[in-house]
């Protein structure tokens, strides 16, 4: 039996527009009537077209479904087929990373309710980061340019990242700089090269809490006073810049406001 092109398409769920470029690509041969140019497909065909639908869903591209039903060697198949299976298993290592992280930003986000404006004493996370703004001006070097297009690529693995000074040298040292961190599991996954400007924070005593920023221009090293006066009051020397990761900005009484996981290094 003989199948309009119409027919085949309505059989197979496919547009008429593929079946032709599968005809052009020879994948199908249907008969041609000589007076009105209606093409008819047979079972053979038909089985043809099925074929290219199994590929298809494998997720091969029409050129690739063309060559591998019509003129494909065995050899040739093998390969091709292993080339999708490694294919298939680096996106599914990278949706299962994609998946381990929005479960580690949602913990962060439902956390900083719950410990804002608390404090406990934990190490820090350890990270590899680097900055590129101080204060409000950033670093537009060439140098850091190159840098910063290779770690956007990272996101959204990668985290804001902030220091604040804790003592600023003069009135005109910066209050605060930020840049990006990726933890080290991310680190070792994407082989980060770590050198100048990059550098690695290693994990630390330190005192940890969350704060909040609302509206424009009002993040400031002011906000993370009480840890300084928690340290004071309970014997602890600050031994460093405090760290910190923007964790989500979101409305909180109508302004948009940012909640700031912040960690300040301290030893007895």
């Amino acid at each position: 039996m003989q199948y309009k092109i119409g027919d085949v398409a309505r059989i197979l769920g496919i547009s008429t527009d593929l079946l032709r470029y599968y005809e052009k690509k020879g994948v199908v041969t249907p008969t041609k009537d000589k007076q009105n140019d209606y093409r008819y497909y047979d079972a053979w065909d038909i089985n043809f077209l099925i074929d290219c639908l199994w590929y298809k869903n494998f997720g091969f591209g029409i050129p690739q479904i063309a060559y591998m039903v019509s003129d494909c060697y065995y050899g040739d198949l093998l390969d091709m087929l292993g080339e999708k299976k490694d294919e298939l298993e680096d996106l599914i290592h990278h949706q299962e990373l994609l998946l381990r992280r929005i479960n580690q930003h949602l913990e962060q986000v439902k956390r900083v309710k719950e410990t804002m404006g608390k404090i406990n004493i934990e190490p820090c996370p350890e990270v590899v980061c680097y900055l590129n703004r101080y204060d409000t001006d950033y670093d537009n070097s060439d140098e850091m340019q190159k840098l910063s297009k290779q770690w956007l690529s990272y996101m959204p693995f990668l985290q804001r990242y902030f220091e604040m000074p804790t003592e600023p040298e003069d009135q005109h040292a910066h209050h605060y700089s930020w840049g990006f961190s990726l933890e080290m599991d991310y680190v070792d996954e994407f082989s980060v090269p770590i050198q100048s400007p990059v550098k690695h924070q290693p994990s630390v005593d330190c005192i940890h809490s969350v704060f909040k920023s609302s509206g424009k221009d009002a993040f400031s090293p002011k906000h993370i006073n009480y840890l300084y006066d928690y340290a004071a009051r309970n014997g602890y020397t600050v031994a460093g810049d405090a760290r910190g990761n923007l964790v989500c900005s979101v409305l909180d009484d109508g302004t948009l406001t940012g909640f700031f996981e912040v960690w300040l290094p301290i030893s007895r």
